[in-house]
């Protein structure tokens, strides 16, 4: 449950399905909250075993082993789901978001960070006491691999890095301030056995460049 950052590894499940020029930037497993319904199941029907063994055991004691092999089916159900969370994966790489899911028969549901035109987090009041959040997706396809990914920790660290990937700040272009300092820079002094130019050394470079008839205009 923690980000892992291109100089870490990720689990091996995860590499199979990444290209050889892929870096990975963020890995994350679901919420562990994700397990909460399962444990609710479990907790509940262990306390239901338990009040209809006290209620049967007198009258139907094999009735008391039905119940109790109910529940264990039960328990049973719970370490699949564990199993199946420990390795359910959110991967964001420079190029693609992937969301790999199932234990037996695995899913991988992927879609590039090029095609992605909108995406926000939802945090319902569990999720802001528990510490996650749901991310909605909008591509510019209409058929979308996945469009909501839920259970997700980090939200707001989450949703900063992957905006960060999906809308890159672009280089600040060069304003007229920047280009007359520029253009303004000491030139190399030139040396005394080549032969002088009255008109500047700019317009040896650019006989077409105006600047050099503007500062330099020709003598008559």
């Amino acid at each position: 449950m923690r980000l892992v950052t291109p100089g870490d590894s990720a689990p091996a499940s995860i590499h199979r399905y990444l290209l050889p020029h892929e870096q990975q930037v963020i890995t994350v497993r679901r919420h562990p909250a994700v397990l909460m319904t399962p444990i609710a199941f479990v907790l509940g029907g262990l306390v239901v075993a338990g009040v209809l063994s006290n209620v049967v055991v007198d009258r139907n004691g094999s009735l008391v082993n039905w119940i109790w092999w109910a529940w264990l089916v039960l328990l049973a159900w719970f370490v699949w789901k564990v199993a199946t969370w420990s390795v359910d994966y959110f991967v964001i790489t420079n190029q693609r978001m992937l969301l790999t899911t199932g234990l037996l028969t695995r899913k991988v549901a992927m879609m590039p960070l090029a095609k992605v035109t909108d995406m926000s987090f939802q945090r319902s009041i569990s999720g802001r006491m528990l510490g996650y959040g749901e991310f909605v997706l909008e591509s510019a396809g209409q058929d979308q691999a996945f469009r909501v990914v839920s259970f997700l920790p980090y939200p707001e660290q989450l949703y900063l890095e992957v905006c960060s990937m999906i809308f890159p700040t672009k280089d600040k272009p060069e304003d007229d301030d920047d280009y007359e300092r520029r253009r303004r820079r000491p030139r190399p002094r030139q040396d005394p056995k080549q032969p002088t130019n009255p008109y500047g050394d700019r317009r040896d470079d650019n006989p077409n460049d105006p600047d050099d008839y503007k500062n330099n205009p020709p003598s008559n």
